[in-house]
C-alpha cells in the first residue's frame, strides 16, 4: 500500500507541460532569453515524462516560430493592443492559439480550458474571463480566418503561411524568387537533424557510426568526411543507458586518472567545411579570432592532430570556459583561450600565423531553423551593424597571417553585404593578397568561394572564402 500511495504522491507532483512551455515561452518573449538555452534549463528541473518533454518542446518551438502569425490571428480576437495585455497572459494566449490552429491532434476544447487553467495561475477572475473568451472565440474562427492572397500579396502570404517577419521576406522575395523564398522559409521552420563531427583524435567515422545502432537513423555526410547526420534521435532514457560510451571514450594512450575523452563534436554540416578550407597542417601556428564556443577551433586542432598551437580568442570572458570545456571533453591539448577583441591589433602576433580563421560575427540569417527565436529580434536595421565590424576584424586578422600564409573568412548568413563584398573590397585595397582556391567539397571543382543555401543545399546558410598572402 505504501508504494501505491508514494506513486500516487509522485503522479501529483508531475509537472504541467502546459505550464512550463508557457513559463519559457514568456521568458523567451518577455526577458529576451534565448528558447533552446531557457527550454533545456526548465526542462532539467521538472520531473516531466519523456512524452511531456517532447510536447513542451514542440509547444515551444512551435509558438516562438508562430509568434507573428499567432499575434496576427489574436489581433483579430481581441479589441485592444497586444501591447496592453500584460506579458504572462498574452503568452498564454499565444500557447492557446497555437495549439488551436496549429496542433491537429490536441481537441480545442483541451487547449482552451488548459489555458484558461494557466491562467488562473497568473491573473484574477476577469483575466480568466477575458482568457476563456478570446480562446473561444479562436475556436469559432478558426475555419473562417482569410490569409492573404499568394499572388495578390506574396509578401504578406509568405509571412503569415510561413512564419517569418515581413520585412525578411520581402528581402528574400528580391533575392530568390517566390518559390526560392517559400522554400527557403520552410527550411527554417523545420526541425534541424542531429549532426555530429568525428572526433579523429580518438574515433573514426566508421566506428562511431556503428556505434550509432538503433534509433538515431544515421548516415555519413555527403559534405564533410568526418561528419554524420542523425535524422532521428532516441529517448533520453535510451541515449543515456546505450549511448553513453560515445560522448567519453577511454584514452589507453594516457596515463592520467581522468583519461576520457568524446567521441564526437555537434556541428552542423556547413560549419564542418570551414576547417579543412584552412587546411592547417601539424605543428603550425593557428589563431582562431572568433572561436567561441570552439567547434571550428577543436576541428582545427583534430586536423593538426593535436600538434602545434592554436590561439582561440573571443570578446566574451564567459566564453572562455566553453572553449575550454570543449577542448578537455574532446581530448585537446594544443588549444590557448585569450581574451580579445578580434578588431584590436596584438602587435606581439603580427606575421606569426601559418593559418588564421575570422569566423565573423554575422547577422546569422542562415542558421535561423537552429535559433527560433532569431527571427523575431532581428529587423532590417541590424544588418547595415556588421559590414564594418567585420572589415576591421578582417584587416586586423589579416596582419596575423606571415607570407605564405593562408586566412579563411566565414559567416552564417546569406547577406551578400556581409560575405563576397568583405573580401573582394578586402583584396582591392591590399594587392599583397590574393584568392587562395579551395575544392568544392561535393563537386571538387577549384573555387574561391562557397556560398552555401538551405533551400538548395539542405545545410545550414554559410559562406567561405579562402586567401593567401603573397610571399
Amino acid at each position: 500500500m505504501a508504494n501505491i500511495k508514494e506513486q500516487a504522491a509522485a503522479v501529483n507532483m508531475l509537472p504541467n507541460a502546459r505550464l512550463t512551455a508557457a513559463q519559457v515561452i514568456n521568458s523567451v518573449f518577455s526577458d529576451g532569453a534565448y528558447a533552446n538555452i531557457a527550454l533545456g534549463k526548465a526542462l532539467s528541473k521538472q520531473n516531466h515524462s519523456e512524452q511531456d518533454r517532447r510536447f513542451v518542446t514542440e509547444l515551444v518551438y512551435g509558438t516562438v516560430k508562430a509568434k507573428g502569425t499567432i499575434d496576427w490571428l489574436l489581433q483579430q480576437l481581441v479589441s485592444r493592443p497586444l501591447g496592453k495585455i500584460e506579458p504572462m497572459i498574452l503568452n498564454i494566449l499565444r500557447l492557446g492559439v497555437f495549439q488551436i490552429y496549429f496542433l491537429e491532434r490536441i481537441p480545442a476544447s483541451a487547449a482552451c480550458n488548459e489555458s484558461v487553467n494557466l491562467a488562473k495561475k497568473f491573473g484574477h477572475e476577469g483575466i480568466v474571463k477575458f482568457v476563456n473568451g478570446v480562446l473561444r472565440g479562436a475556436v469559432r474562427s478558426k475555419e473562417s480566418i482569410v490569409y492573404p492572397d499568394a499572388e495578390k500579396d506574396p509578401r504578406q502570404y509568405l509571412a503569415l503561411k510561413e512564419f517569418h517577419p515581413d520585412w525578411l521576406v520581402k528581402r528574400w522575395l528580391k533575392q530568390f524568387g517566390f518559390e526560392g523564398a517559400q522554400a527557403l522559409c520552410r527550411f527554417d521552420n523545420e526541425p534541424p537533424p542531429l549532426t555530429l563531427r568525428v572526433n579523429t583524435l580518438v574515433s573514426d567515422r566508421k566506428t562511431l557510426l556503428a556505434s550509432l545502432q538503433d534509433g538515431f537513423g544515421a548516415e555519413p555526410s555527403k559534405w564533410c568526411e568526418d561528419g554524420i547526420v542523425c535524422t532521428k534521435i532516441p529517448a533520453l532514457s535510451v541515449l543515456f543507458s546505450k549511448y553513453n560510451d560515445m560522448f567519453y571514450v577511454q584514452d589507453r594512450k594516457s596515463t592520467r586518472q581522468n583519461s576520457s575523452h568524446g567521441m564526437f563534436y555537434a556541428q552542423d554540416e556547413s560549419s564542418m567545411l570551414v576547417a579543412p578550407v584552412l587546411a592547417p597542417q601539424p605543428g603550425q601556428t593557428v589563431i582562431d579570432v572568433c572561436s567561441a564556443p570552439g567547434g571550428k577551433t577543436t576541428h582545427l586542432a583534430q586536423l593538426m592532430q593535436n600538434k602545434g598551437v592554436i590561439y582561440a580568442t573571443d570578446i566574451h570572458e564567459h566564453k572562455m570556459k566553453l572553449i575550454e570545456e570543449n577542448s578537455r571533453r574532446l581530448g585537446i591539448t594544443i588549444i590557448e583561450p585569450s581574451l580579445q577583441d578580434a578588431a584590436e591589433f596584438k602587435p606581439e602576433w603580427e606575421s606569426m600565423a601559418d593559418c588564421v580563421l575570422v569566423d565573423a560575427p554575422c547577422s546569422g540569417l542562415g542558421v535561423l531553423r537552429r535559433r527560433a527565436e532569431a527571427r523575431w529580434k532581428k529587423n532590417k536595421l541590424d544588418l547595415k551593424t556588421f559590414p564594418p565590424l567585420q572589415r576591421d576584424i578582417l584587416r586586423n586578422a589579416a596582419r596575423y597571417v606571415k607570407p605564405g600564409g593562408r586566412l579563411v573568412y566565414s559567416t552564417c548568413t546569406l547577406e551578400q553585404a556581409e560575405n563576397h563584398y568583405i573580401p573582394a573590397e578586402f583584396l582591392e585595397n591590399n594587392p599583397n593578397w590574393q584568392y587562395a582556391g579551395f575544392q568544392h567539397p561535393l563537386t571538387g571543382e577549384t573555387v574561391d568561394e562557397l556560398q552555401l543555401l538551405p533551400q538548395r543545399d539542405g545545410t545550414d546558410g554559410f559562406y567561405i572564402c579562402a586567401l593567401v598572402r603573397k610571399e
